[in-house]
């Protein structure tokens, strides 16, 4: 029986972080987006020195526990003028469809509301199956958006959430 709880994540979880995108990857964009551009985009976001620096530059990481074992992450940021932002968001495969993904996003948003945020927004590739979670969680698309990361493009819809 899963029992979820989240903590602050601080510099010392970077580990944890990178471990559970290396098992999350793959299984997420394997069909949508070419081994180089994984690779690459891993390279630049979750690198030890990327996630040190997202830190520090006001992401707030919360890591999702079940059990007290590591299972999931999630970063915010505040955008201004009560706009927040989900960079990430990331169950263990192991672990999606027993409502982590939910806790952890409802976790998120608690988060949000804490810090008197009323919209809390986030990309998502335009074929990524998780589109239709967030939208189930009350999220809706707002915008289509070509994002250049290095050599290579995320084509993603914008989702937004007013929260009450």
């Amino acid at each position: 029986m899963p029992s979820f709880t989240i903590k602050p994540a601080v510099e010392t979880d970077i580990p944890t972080i990178i471990e559970i995108q290396e098992k999350t990857w793959e299984p997420t964009y394997g069909e949508i987006l070419s081994k180089e551009q994984i690779d690459y985009m891993f390279e630049k976001i979750y690198s030890s020195d990327a996630l040190k620096s997202q830190m520090t530059e006001g992401q707030h990481f919360l890591i999702l526990l079940n059990n007290n074992t590591p299972e999931g992450f999630a970063s915010v940021s505040d955008e201004g003028a009560g706009k927040f932002k989900l960079h990430k968001i990331y169950v263990l495969p192991s672990t999606q469809g027993t409502g982590a993904g939910k806790y952890l996003l409802a976790e998120a948003e608690n988060y949000v509301k804490s810090r008197s945020g009323k919209i809390l927004a986030l990309n998502v590739n335009r074929y990524n199956k998780a589109r239709t979670f967030y939208e189930r969680m009350g999220y809706q698309v707002v915008a289509e958006k070509d994002i250049p990361i290095g050599p290579y493009w995320m084509n993603d819809f914008i989702l937004e959430k007013e929260l009450f």
